[in-house]
């Protein structure tokens, strides 16, 4: 009886912490228990069952301090954990281990160079290794290590010796981050794109363009991109808010088993959707500019076609307005309303203005002094006074055509002008550092 007590003693001495930088509680004992059960707190896309896998903790053996923390460690080396605590109880027959976790940001896998198989396939292949992969993975951790290890096997069992390379890299169809997978296949070229869509098989403006992708090597990430600054803009300037864009297909014929080709014909479906028109914009947080303000600095009325492109610049012109006022850090939040029973478009756009900045001092490198007392007699903006974004921008404009407004008729010679920021935040203050070169 007094040998359980100890036990039962030492099983509530502590509760252990660990992070990214693991860390044990002082004093811990080392004795071991039979660990009976494992839970989790804090799950999202993670199942408990998977949390105990991940672990490498298996029920029934006998485990202390240094296996629970192992087992902590393990968790937040997967990647799939941006915290990990966790605690212990005591049961007559063992250890109760329960994991408080907060679950890492995900972003979604994409594969580059893979134009041999679906994405489905690809998908399954992860799946297979990873029952919890749902298309997305960490930005890094163990798991992408052993995703990038399922895809390889998976080219192997298909007659491909390739190594799988993977990185977080921008996302080239939105926001944020991907995990992309690819294979370093330089011999791997674009030989053609087709889309569904006649009118841009045959539009000069994308034919100009076609030239960045066509025999370049074979990338995905390439031809989205290209989907994205190229093609893009034509159907959002027309009122196509919603139009989808690819994904790019790779239609490869002849026989399977036989050596793939090289040269890779591209086909990117198109669905333009409908043609949106514009029924308003609604503002919050806004106290500087006022309503009318803003909703004239947009532009569009309402029935208007909504034309994209303008859309995105109105967003950029209200920023462009406050920093004229001093405001370098507004946020410009837009949300859209889609009604599409009458195909119309509003917008509730939240703003957080910020505080202001006053010009504090300016640093400039690379010039003589007679031209540096040229510059700043020329320097828009007194000292102290509220930094115009908008003054500061015409003026960089200004140094870069070589303007003789600013240096007048004395001889000058550089070929760029280095030009940086540095707000401070505490003061209110914004310093300007120019580098001519």
């Amino acid at each position: 009886m007094r040998v359980r007590k100890a036990s039962i003693a030492f099983l509530l001495a502590a509760a252990f912490a660990i992070s990214a930088r693991a860390q044990i509680a002082p004093g811990a004992p080392a004795a071991t228990a039979p660990l009976r059960e494992i839970r989790a707190e804090g799950l999202k896309s993670v199942s408990e069952p998977q949390v105990g896998t991940l672990s490498g903790l298996q029920i029934g053996t006998q485990v202390g301090k240094d296996d629970l923390q192992a087992a902590a460690d393990k968790l937040v080396q997967s990647g799939l954990f941006a915290k990990v605590k966790y605690n212990f109880q005591s049961r007559p027959d063992g250890l109760v281990l329960t994991f408080h976790v907060e679950e890492a940001p995900r972003v979604p896998a994409y594969f580059d160079n893979l134009p041999w198989f679906a994405d489905s396939e690809l998908n399954d292949a992860i799946r297979a290794k990873l029952p919890f992969y749902d298309g997305t993975l960490p930005e890094a951790g163990a798991v992408v290590d052993q995703a990038a290890e399922a895809l390889g096997q998976f080219l192997v069992t298909h007659g491909l010796q390739a190594a799988i390379e993977h990185q977080a890299v921008p996302n080239p169809i939105g926001d944020g981050n991907i995990q992309q997978f690819r294979i370093n296949a330089e011999a791997l070229r674009i030989a053609g794109v087709e889309f569904s869509d006649p009118a841009l098989n045959s539009s000069p403006a994308v034919r100009q363009e076609l030239p960045e992708l066509l025999g370049k090597p074979y990338s995905r990430t390439s031809i989205d991109m290209f989907l994205t600054e190229q093609v893009r803009p034509t159907f959002l300037q027309r009122g196509f808010l919603r139009a989808k864009l690819g994904p790019p297909e790779v239609r490869l014929t002849g026989n399977p088993n036989k050596k793939l080709p090289e040269q890779i014909p591209v086909y990117v479906p198109i669905n333009p959707g409908a043609i949106y028109r514009w029924k308003g914009v609604e503002w919050s947080g806004n106290n500087v500019l006022s309503t009318i303000t803003l909703t004239n600095t947009v532009g569009l009325k309402s029935g208007d076609v909504a034309d994209g492109m303008a859309i995105e610049g109105a967003w950029d012109r209200v920023r462009e307005e406050y920093g004229r006022r001093g405001y370098m850090q507004t946020k410009v939040d837009p949300q859209a309303t889609y009604d599409d029973a009458v195909h119309t478009v509003a917008y509730h756009v939240h703003i957080e203005e910020g505080k202001t900045f006053h010009l504090g001092s300016v640093v400039i490198t690379g010039l003589s002094l007679n031209a540096e007392k040229h510059l700043r007699d020329a320097w828009p903006i007194p000292q102290g006074e509220l930094f115009d974004k908008g003054k500061y921008e015409e003026f960089l404009t200004k140094l870069q055509a070589h303007s003789t407004e600013i240096f007048k008729d004395l001889p000058i010679h550089y070929d760029e002008v280095g030009h940086w920021l540095q707000p401070d935040e505490a003061k209110g203050t914004v310093d300007v550092l120019l580098d001519f070169k």
